[in-house]
């Protein structure tokens, strides 16, 4: 599976959100500016309302910037048995049962999920448990996913 490949998609994917995350605010700000959202008496807090909305989703789309940059500047290396897996490492699970699990190591954007070649590949983050975990291991190495042992079978 190309990393780079993965690197692009998740940049795609931030870039769609970020799209409609921008729209949205200013949606939310054209409302919350609007002359029908003064309030008509001490009661009336549809003007508030939509200010709250269109701080928070301003917020969102600071963030989706932040995580756009970060993962737009991402030095995508192959895995080094010295360093273990580090940001940017594509990393193979399985469980007792040989069920197995694809995640992408990132800077950002962790929970979201991607489609290459019919496999799906999550997004976990170094902050994340798991991320943590993984850090610095290698194949054969075992991670805990809840309360269940999880085996790196492949890195790269």
């Amino acid at each position: 599976m190309d990393k780079h490949l993965l690197q692009q998609l998740v940049c795609q994917r931030l870039e769609a959100d970020l799209d409609l995350l921008v729209a949205a605010a200013e949606t939310a700000r054209q409302a919350a500016t609007h002359e029908e959202s003064k309030a008509e008496n001490k009661y009336d807090t549809r003007g508030l309302e939509a200010s709250y909305l269109a701080a928070g989703q301003s917020r969102r789309v600071e963030e989706i910037r932040h995580a756009l940059a970060a993962w737009r500047t991402l030095q995508m290396r192959p895995y080094d048995d010295d360093q273990g897996i580090q940001l940017g490492a594509l990393i193979h699970l399985a469980d007792a049962q040989d069920r197995r699990q694809c995640l992408l190591l990132g800077p950002d954007g962790a929970g979201l999920k991607l489609q290459l070649a019919g496999q799906e590949v999550l997004l976990i983050t170094a902050q994340a448990p798991l991320g943590q975990q993984l850090l610095g291991r290698g194949p054969g190495d075992e991670v805990r996913l809840g309360q269940a042992p999880w085996r790196i079978v492949g890195v790269a």
